[in-house]
């Protein structure tokens, strides 16, 4: 059996789905925002990649490769800001931090 672009954009869709619904059903951890938001950024770079060997061009590989920098960089700083809120109070509920506008 060989592996077509649908199978891998199959993949990429299941990885989206979890992403969006791992934002909208679950709002009170700020830690799984923050994975399912890698997921969706994941499965973006899957849909970049296949479409990019199935054209034979490299230009979306090299896109995902910006797609991974800025997932790296976003992870980082969210994480950091998390480790200081927690710091700070104690907590890292999402309801909580809605009291940090000035």
């Amino acid at each position: 059996m060989i592996i077509g672009l649908g199978h891998y954009l199959t993949v990429a869709a299941a990885l989206f789905v979890l992403g969006v619904l791992g934002i909208f059903v679950n709002r009170k951890n700020v830690i799984i925002i923050l994975m399912s938001i890698e997921l969706i950024l994941l499965s973006v770079n899957i849909n970049l990649v296949a479409f990019s060997s199935h054209l034979h061009d490299m230009l979306g590989q090299v896109f995902a490769m910006f797609v991974l920098t800025v997932a790296a960089g976003e992870a980082a700083i969210g994480l950091a800001i998390l480790v200081v809120y927690f710091r700070n109070r104690g907590s890292i509920a999402v309801e909580d931090i809605n009291l940090m506008k000035g």
